[in-house]
């Protein structure tokens, strides 16, 4: 039985092959691999949106990709079958936007993230002109323009609310929503004015959170805490100053007594 969530994106597939989505993949695969190459750990879990491989420059030992076809996990994205604190990294591209619960989306991946593991979230700004074109759109309308779109002040305070730390945001794809989008010096053009001028108004976002639990200590080797226990209790010992050398002043009258002593 499919997920509401994954009948809710009908018709992603179908976009990703046409000039806008393939525009939007560029930029959104070209983001992922810089986010996630650094990102260490076992396990990591993209949920959705399989066309793309976000996970390709990654290089955890295990990579899992979620999905109601293909993949090798197919499951319900409200109920992951992963144990608790399992996962080091979850992708999560466009999954929220178009669910129809997207704070249980959420809740399950913070269950399954280890203490701070990082999530990377994907989503079509409403502050940009792909946002009015999906504000203007009446009716029934295909894929991407009859999602909910977040903003990210709003998906900053819904990752807060679970523990989330917010480490970093960027947006992306500035031309605007058109059937065949600019190409070649058009293109370049319309990105650097949009990064220079209008930076938070790109179609696109993507925003990397980590996993933080309070109090959590965490278990460092046993010789480097014996080695700490040890510099907290050695005793402090300051160096004595070095005495002073003393001359002995001659006694009054000691030189014309061994002078005297002599002529005897």
């Amino acid at each position: 039985m499919c997920s509401v969530v994954e009948m809710s994106i009908a018709g992603l597939s179908e976009w990703l092959a046409s000039p806008q989505g393939e525009y939007v993949a560029a930029w959104e695969q070209a983001r992922h691999d810089q986010l996630v190459a650094d990102i260490f750990g076992f396990n990591a879990l993209q949920i959705g949106m399989l066309e793309c491989d976000l996970l390709r420059a990654n290089r955890m030992p295990l990579r899992f990709a979620c999905g109601r076809e293909g993949g090798e996990v197919r499951s319900d994205w409200y109920r992951l079958p992963f144990a608790a604190t399992s996962i080091d990294l979850v992708v999560l591209p466009h999954a929220l936007e178009f669910a129809e619960h997207p704070h249980q989306i959420l809740r399950e991946i913070e269950r399954v993230l280890v203490p701070e593991g990082q999530v990377i979230i994907t989503g079509f700004n409403p502050f940009s002109l792909w946002g009015i074109r999906r504000f203007l759109t009446r009716g029934p309308a295909p894929f991407p323009w009859r999602g909910r779109y977040l903003s990210v002040m709003r998906l900053k305070d819904w990752l807060a609310l679970l523990g989330f730390e917010m480490q970093l945001g960027s947006f992306g794809c500035y031309a605007p929503a058109l059937k065949r989008p600019l190409r070649g010096r058009g293109w370049r053009w319309v990105e650097q004015a949009g990064e220079r001028w209008w930076p938070i108004a790109g179609a696109i976002y993507v925003v990397q959170a980590v996993k933080r639990v309070h109090g959590m200590r965490l278990i460092q080797p046993a010789w480097r805490d014996r080695k700490a226990r040890a510099k907290a209790l050695a005793p402090v010992v300051q160096r004595s100053p070095e005495p002073l050398s003393v001359q002995p002043h001659p006694a009054p009258g000691g030189a014309r007594a061994r002078r005297a002593a002599g002529d005897r």
